[in-house]
This record gives structure tokens, sequence and C-alpha cells, in this order.
């Protein structure tokens, strides 16, 4: 497998403009390192976060899990975990990759989540996918990422940043400060947003809120 990269292939990143999830994933055959975003282990500032983090181990959903390393490393620690993707191809991956995995994979899409996740996790992980939806379901796609939290729950995001009044042309699209503040509009209060900026000069939020 290639070296994973905290920007995971920002260049190839626009074919999801032609080909789609599930056809991307179909697409790539047996050769992974294809997936523009797969990093084949899990995300390095999700891992830093849950090495500080105090709180026991609970029921935690990944959101747009992809080939599943972010879930499997939650379910290392202890957590309960429920992961989802639109592409039935990744959830396919997900399940062949780690074949003894306690974790729930599932097909669902984020804009159309089964009720019962309504208020059901006590963390919640959103890794770059408000980003890579249109524009005019990121109202909708905050909402539905602040739903599942419980309360007295966390909720993780990280995503590419970009200045509120800075335009935004070009998949995936960065998102601001101001439309993250819109998670407190959903019950939810930021306890931490920092902004983080790699070697190569690409931005990114980091956010953690709590209901």
């Amino acid at each position: 497998m290639g070296q994973p990269t905290d920007s995971f292939g920002e260049d190839a990143v626009t074919s999801w403009d032609v080909a789609g999830f599930e056809e991307l994933y179909a697409s790539v055959g047996e050769d992974l390192d294809q997936v523009p975003w797969a990093r084949m282990g899990p995300n390095p500032t999700l891992v830093e976060w849950l090495d500080t983090r105090p709180a026991p181990p609970g029921r935690a959903l990944v959101i747009a899990c992809g080939l599943g390393d972010d879930a499997e490393e939650l379910a290392r620690r202890g957590h309960r975990v429920t992961a989802f993707d639109l592409s039935e191809t990744a959830i396919g991956w997900c399940r062949k990759r780690f074949p003894q995995s306690d974790v729930d994979y599932q097909v669902a899409d984020l804009l159309d989540p089964p009720a019962q996740w309504a208020g059901a996790f006590d963390l919640v992980v959103e890794l770059y996918t408000i980003q890579s939806l249109p524009l005019g379901t990121r109202p909708q796609a905050v909402a539905a990422v602040a739903a599942p939290v419980a309360a007295g729950g966390a909720l993780f995001v990280r995503c590419f940043a970009r200045p509120d009044d800075a335009p935004v042309d070009v998949r995936p699209w960065p998102v601001s400060r101001a439309e993250l503040g819109w998670f407190t509009g959903e019950g939810l209060t930021e306890v931490s947003l920092a902004e983080d900026v790699t070697e190569s000069g690409t931005r990114f939020f980091v956010g953690v809120y709590r209901r």
C-alpha cells in the first residue's frame, strides 16, 4: 500500500466529480492505493485526540467510514462502533479487510440516516465528509452529523478550512468557521476549534463539540 498523507490525495479527489463514490470504489478492483482518500491507517489527528481524551469508551459512530481504519481504531480502544458509508463496495472492503471485527459496518446515507441513530452515540467522528457534499446540502449535512450525538456525547470533526469570505469553487469545498458554527444551532457546544496547516500548506479545521 502507498504511504498515507493527511491531504489524502488532494489532486486526485476531483475524480469524485466524474465517477462518484461507489463507482470509484468499484473501479479500482484490488488496488486500494487508487482510492484517493484511503490512508490504510487511522487518521493521526483523531488518534492524537483519542490519546488525550479522558472519557471512557462508549457507543461510537464513524460517518462515511471509507475502508474502515478509523472505525477499527475506535473498536481497538473499547468503543462499540457503528460505521457507515454510502458506498456498498467500501463497506464490503471493510468487512474483507477486518473479517474478525466487532464493528457494525452498514451501508447508509448521511442525509437519510436510520431514525434509531438520533441521539444514540457517545462519540461521533466526521472526517472530510461535509466538505465533499454539494454546497446546497451543507446545512442539512451539519444537522445530520450533529443528530446522532447523545446527551453528554462528543463530536470530532476534521475538514479542509477556508476563510468565511473565500470562494468555494473547487471540490472538495473547504468549510468555514461560520459553517462549523452551525453545529451550535443543532444543540451542540463548541469545546475547541483549531486550525492546522500541513507542510504543504493545506489548511484544516479540527473541531470538538459536545451536547
